[in-house]
């Protein structure tokens, strides 16, 4: 956690957002400097003007600016959020408080969110397990689509399209109130070609495989998201009931799905647009009832929700190994039922003392189907209770600590082969186990402590903690080819609960014109979980096995915002990660597909009120610090562009937006991609435009 945890009390409150960042350049002032004060350390809040202005495709890609958060993408349509070297499961992605639960242990999957139906972000880089449990453990991107409409019926439609893979999309919003209730509708529509890049091929296994137009085959996609809000706000209560349902179907890069594509009777060339074998579909189910309650020196809060996810992914039916072609090109299926329940409170002890706390619990249900397999069936349960208090001793100067105990209880189901292969050490042919019967509990005790300093114009910041995560399934009981990521995963039913001890830092200064900031943090892992890749291969792709080792992580974020005249601002900012294991068979190397420093620095001129152009070059080293037999990845530049302009018209208000990346159209490799292991660059220049009317 952070040094201001009471910041995070605030998330459960809903507080409508009038958040509103124009540009990409950072407001300075006073009102930055006292902002500070309250926000969790290492923590940064955006609105959706800052999600449109950067719209690059998907969610994280368009957070992605931000220092110490990067995407991690696979094609064009899919991104998980990575916060200083950590992703998908330490990472918690919430929706009004309530954790994301989908397949999101899938490097290929992405977060099934509709981007546009998004208010407010808060990104907490650094552990929040103190308010989220296990999977907070690297961070928090916390979502929220809570704002208050004011008006009898108000709303906005964007129209948006994207060069790089022709996406062409559309999202209307219609809300309003009356007196006490309130509604909001939300629907999302869009569909997106197959991605271009910089290269005419790309070799996979010593094959040279061509790439007509610089287009990866059967990249394309597309998404069909739709929301429901019905709502009551009263003096002292108000009640949320959310309901959404998001849709997505996008093909795999054929050529990484295996050799066998070269004897397919698919045509991939023959359209940009066409989504053909082998693809993956998602629907995403969420039900959300949020109840809260204030009074005088006291605020509750209580929330149920229940989510269910359904994803296939389909491949040509071909023999692999001993198995033989399937009838079908179901390859697989997973069914995931979730039930989260929290309650949790704030009261007011005396004029400066502030005591929050929670108690919330969470069930999961997961079946797998079809003839491929990577991680069995699987039920868990987790609940956690916390206590947080905050000393406010002045305006500038406050203390906190909190505690946190969680116990989790996993139950994994056996599996065995549908079809038969020999015995080990060439014994008789049998229906071989992938995975074995298996229940596991695990406890955990957590803590935290900070301080928040003001003096001047500085703002300080520190805070030591300790963090943990509950080892997931695919971690646990993984055993089968991951042909969308190239490698076959072996799990370890042995792994031990995941632990962190971690210390942030918090320095910022604030003038009228200048402010800089820089975040460094530390991080000692005893326990710490990854895929080691090994130099074996299995039916031809490498071996990578969980295992565990101590870590030692470390690095900083640094930001200067300089507003040279009152139309014209320069910001500098870049993010550092060093990771070194301390045991394990590896001891002394770094971790795998770990992110190299990165900077970016661009120039805004803004214009009559709230139109602005920016340039930015983005830059990223080197990364050498590999994990044998990982290869290294040299470092890159790009050239971007973004402006934008609202246009008032009566009682509605046009918004324009154009951003172009890659402008030099420059070939490099994201050290994070899973596609560069098969030479895939990331894409070329691609210009984003969005329009949206606003009523």
């Amino acid at each position: 956690m952070t040094a201001s945890l009471i910041a995070a009390a605030f998330m459960l409150l809903p507080v409508q957002d009038t958040t509103e960042v124009l540009g990409p350049a950072t407001i300075v002032g006073d009102s930055r400097h006292q902002e500070l004060m309250h926000l969790t350390l290492g923590s940064v809040e955006v609105g959706r003007n800052y999600i449109e202005n950067h719209f690059t495709g998907t969610l994280m890609q368009s957070l992605s600016t931000i220092p110490g958060v990067q995407a991690r993408s696979i094609g064009s349509g899919q991104s998980q959020p990575v916060i200083r070297g950590l992703g998908f499961n330490r990472v918690a992605v919430t929706m009004d408080g309530i954790k994301h639960e989908g397949q999101q242990w899938g490097d290929d999957h992405g977060l099934e969110i509709d981007q546009f139906s998004i208010d407010r972000v808060e990104v907490v880089k650094g552990p929040g397990a103190l308010m989220y449990g296990s999977d907070a453990i690297g961070g928090v991107v916390g979502l929220y689509t809570n704002y208050l409409p004011t008006a009898p019926v108000q709303g906005r439609v964007n129209l948006y399209g994207r060069s790089g893979n022709l996406l062409v999309g559309t999202s209307a919003r219609l809300e309003g109130r009356s007196g006490p209730f309130f509604w909001r509708m939300h629907l999302t529509a869009q569909d997106y070609a197959d991605y271009k890049v910089p290269a005419d091929h790309i070799e996979y296994y010593s094959y040279e495989i061509p790439l007509k137009g610089g287009t990866l085959r059967n990249t394309a996609g597309k998404e069909l998201d739709g929301a429901l809000t019905l709502g009551y706000v009263g003096k002292t209560f108000r009640n949320d009931l959310k309901l959404s349902h998001t849709y997505a179907k996008s093909g795999f890069f054929a050529n990484a799905h295996g050799l066998e594509v070269r004897l397919s009777d698919i045509d991939y060339d023959a359209s940009r647009r066409d989504i053909d074998l082998p693809w993956q579909s998602v629907r995403h189910i969420r039900v959300h009832d949020h109840a809260h309650w204030h009074g005088e020196g006291y605020v509750v809060d209580a929330d149920l929700a229940w989510q269910y996810n359904h994803r296939e992914e389909e491949s040509e039916p071909v023999s692999h190994g001993y198995m033989p072609a399937p009838e079908d090109s179901h390859e697989r299926i997973f069914r995931k039922h979730t039930l989260t329940g929290k309650v949790g409170a704030k009261v007011n002890l005396g004029a400066r003392n502030i005591l929050q706390g929670g108690v919330d619990a969470e069930f999961q249900h997961n079946r797998r189907g079809g003839w491929g397999f990577i991680i069995p069936d699987f039920e868990t349960v987790e609940g956690g209770v916390f206590l947080i208090d905050k000393h406010v001793f002045s305006d500038a100067f406050n203390v906190n600590a909190g505690v946190r105990y969680d116990h989790a209880f996993t139950a994994i189901h056996s599996y065995r082969d549908w079809f038969v292969a020999p015995g080990a050490d060439g014994g008789a042919p049998e229906y071989r186990e992938r995975s074995a019967e298996a229940r596991r509990h695990f406890d955990s005790f957590t803590w935290s402590a900070g301080v928040a300093w003001s003096t001047g114009r500085w703002v300080l910041k520190g805070n030591i903690g300790k963090s943990f995560r509950v080892p997931i399934v695919k971690e646990l009981g993984a055993d089968g080819v991951n042909y969308h990521i190239f490698r076959y995963e072996k799990g370890n039913p042995d792994l031990a609960p995941e632990e962190s001890y971690q210390m942030d830092l918090g320095i910022h200064w604030t003038g009228e014109k200048l402010s800089v900031s820089a975040d460094p943090f530390f991080n000692w892992f005893p326990s710490y979980i990854y895929l080691n890749p090994r130099s074996t291969y299995f039916e031809g792709l490498q071996m990578y096995e969980y295992t565990q080792c101590r870590v030692l992580r470390t690095g900083f974020e640094l930001q200067v915002t300089w507003k040279i005249i009152p139309c014209l601002a320069l910001e500098a900012k870049g993010d550092y990660l060093f990771a070194r294991q301390m045991s394990g068979e590896k001891k002394g190397y770094g971790l795998p597909f770990a992110p190299p420093w990165r900077a970016s620095a661009s120039l805004t001129y803004s214009f009559l009120t709230d139109g602005y152009v920016t340039a930015d070059v983005r830059v990223a080293g080197a990364q050498r610090d590999i994990v044998p037999p990982e290869k290294s990845t040299d470092g890159w530049y790009t050239l971007n562009v973004q402006a934008g302009k609202s246009f008032p018209l009566g009682n509605t208000v046009l918004k324009a937006g154009l951003q172009v990346e890659n402008l030099l159209n420059r070939r490099y490799y994201d050290h994070t991609s899973y596609y560069r292991l098969i030479g895939v660059p990331e894409p070329g220049i691609s210009a984003s435009l969005m329009l949206g009317l606003e009523f």
